[in-house]
């Protein structure tokens, strides 16, 4: 016996279909993301658990993204891993420079000094604040554009070329102590 499918059946499996790609395609990105920030393979894919999980609470409360559901995604990863970082009363230093090589060797074949590679991760990690970290990791790493990246922190656009200016030239100038050429 052939079962028909009621419109609001067919609309509830093209639903589900596209929640689906929208995890494909996002979740290993926000792992990777989230992964850079907090440094904890277990504790990065709870928070990717917990991003696609609010998403479908508010989604099903008829709230969510507007516009850019990528930006609204790295949004709630970035809250979540603060929260976790609270959570844990450290701050979530970023080593993920140091470990590119194996992960994203097509960034890493641009820089031919190991050493200065080192020393931009050491940078990073010990003289940018972590909204400086944060700007830095979403404009270089993740390319997002000036004005996500300040949806995604909150922040007006001009606060976040502020940060970005400010972390940059941070970085210059420990490179340049360290006898490096930026």
């Amino acid at each position: 016996m052939a079962v028909d499918l009621t419109a609001r059946d067919a609309a509830q499996d093209k639903v589900q279909e596209s929640l689906a790609a929208v995890f494909d395609q996002y979740a290993p990105l926000l792992y990777r993301y989230a992964l850079r920030l907090c440094r904890d393979q277990i504790m990065a894919d709870q928070i990717v658990g917990d991003v696609f999980s609010q998403l479908l609470e508010r989604l099903a409360a008829g709230e969510g993204p507007q516009t850019n559901l990528r930006a609204y995604l790295y949004q709630i990863t970035y809250h979540f891993v603060v929260d976790h970082a609270r959570d844990r009363e450290r701050n979530a230093p970023l080593d993920e420079l140091s470990d590119m090589q194996a992960r994203e060797k097509d960034v890493i074949t641009q820089v031919e000094d190991q050493g200065l590679l080192d020393a931009v991760a050491a940078v990073v990690n010990q003289e940018l604040t972590d909204e400086q970290r944060q700007v830095i990791v979403l404009r270089f790493q993740e390319n997002f554009s000036l004005r996500d990246t300040a949806e995604i922190m909150n922040k007006d656009v001009n606060a976040i070329k502020a940060l970005q200016n400010r972390a940059i030239t941070k970085l210059q100038n420990a490179l340049m102590e360290r006898n490096y050429e930026p």
